[in-house]
């Protein structure tokens, strides 16, 4: 007579109770899986058995209810087994459903527990680096300004204007040519705008000619002569320059900036029986600027928005997955460590239909706890441990009946 059974049957009951107690304590913790105890039956060379015992307790890896979130910072997983790929100041590396995160004083971005998300960076030429995994820090530095190089500009010149009859051109004298627009500012080394302007003289032979004439902040470009001339046809579509370009030569600033040679490309410009305008104008220069937004996209990629109007690519967030996701040892702070059981991480980049699954800014994955099941098996729980206290309670019992024997 023993009371192996019964206690053993108090300790499996207890440690079922413990996992569904915590399942419910974290219904409301992102990113949090669920977990169920399972248990085995206890032998030792008996066909009677000496009760039971935890075998283990398996995680449920299912995907929770995404729910929107204000900040761009709450990232969620969707439709995939990814996790965040996560590294500590010290190259410890987690994982992490969570996607909770902030940006620290250095401009990494941070779970609760200060652990680095981690991703690709970007490479000289803009676009992303590659390679292994780091740490993502969003940049805290302005902007480089960059010189323009490049002006792309479309207009329609008036086809029923006629030649002027002053000339020489000249920029303040509105006599001396049919049309102008500005198609600036444009930017030197250091980012300081300029004024370019640019100015179409109608030519009296041969037909369907204009001379163009440009200025940069009030001063004649190319000492005065025209910076090229354009040619239509008849049907009005400019057939010369062949390139569409015209080159605005060196322009040589005195505020210490390099000398800036830029070409604007009038590739589409049109000679039709109607009013002068402008339908296009762009450039590839600006000014330095100081980074106001940030936005995480589905495939991981990081957007930054700037205040001089541009936008760049800051990096990518990684995700991992596992052959064996039970396998993965919880470590609290909602993170997992990689083990032997739960094999080598698998890390890629996120989107639409991959195996990792693609990610949504301004949202996060609810605990995957079924707080009615979990009650449920409360209920249950609670009854097989007050079972297995009456079996001991049944052996006690018994064991008085004998020792009152006389």
């Amino acid at each position: 007579m023993a009371f192996s059974q019964g206690i053993s049957g108090l300790g499996v009951a207890a440690a079922n109770l413990d996992v569904i107690g915590n399942n419910i304590a974290n219904s409301g913790t992102v990113g949090f899986k669920s977990a169920a105890a399972t248990f085995q039956d206890v032998y030792a060379g008996s066909r009677v058995g000496l009760g039971a015992s935890v075998s283990g307790v398996v995680q449920n890896f299912t995907q929770g209810v995404t729910q929107s979130s204000s900040r761009p910072l709450d990232v969620a997983i969707l439709n995939g087994d990814g996790f965040f790929r996560l590294s500590s100041a010290t190259g410890e590396v987690m994982y992490s459903r969570n996607g909770q995160f902030t940006r620290d004083k250095d401009g990494y971005i941070v779970n609760s527990s200060g652990l680095r998300l981690t991703g690709f960076g970007v490479n000289a030429s803009g676009g992303i680096s590659g390679g292994t995994p780091a740490a993502i820090q969003i940049p805290t530095a302005a902007m480089t300004p960059k010189a323009t190089t490049a002006i792309d500009a479309e207009f329609n010149l008036d086809a029923r204007l006629v030649t002027p009859t002053k000339t020489p051109f000249n920029a303040t004298d509105s006599g001396t040519f049919n049309y102008s627009n500005a198609v600036g500012p444009i930017y030197d080394s250091l980012g300081n705008p300029h004024d370019v302007s640019v100015y179409f003289v109608k030519s009296a032979t041969p037909a369907n000619t204009w001379s163009v004439y440009g200025t940069a902040d009030g001063t004649a470009l190319n000492a005065g002569a025209a910076l090229g001339t354009l040619t239509f046809d008849s049907a009005g579509k400019m057939t010369a320059p062949a390139s569409g370009q015209l080159s605005l030569g060196t322009l040589n600033f005195t505020n210490g900036a390099a000398a800036l040679t830029a070409s604007v490309d009038l590739t589409g410009t049109t000679q039709f029986g109607a009013a002068n305008a402008m339908s296009k104008l762009a450039q590839d220069g600006y000014r330095s600027g100081e980074l106001t937004s940030f936005s995480i996209n589905a495939d991981g990629t990081i957007t930054g928005k700037f205040s001089n109007e541009q936008t760049k690519l800051l990096g990518q967030i990684v995700l991992s997955s596992f052959a064996n996701p039970n396998g993965l040892a919880p470590k609290g702070d909602n993170v997992w460590a990689e083990t032997q059981a739960s094999g080598n991480a698998l890390t890629g980049t996120p989107g639409e239909g991959t195996k990792l699954g693609a990610l949504k800014s301004g949202a996060l994955e609810s605990s995957n706890v079924d707080l009615t099941s979990e009650l449920v098996n409360l209920i249950v729980a609670q009854r097989n441990y007050q079972a297995n206290a009456q079996t001991v309670k049944t052996q006690d019992q018994v064991m008085q009946t004998l020792m009152n024997i006389r």
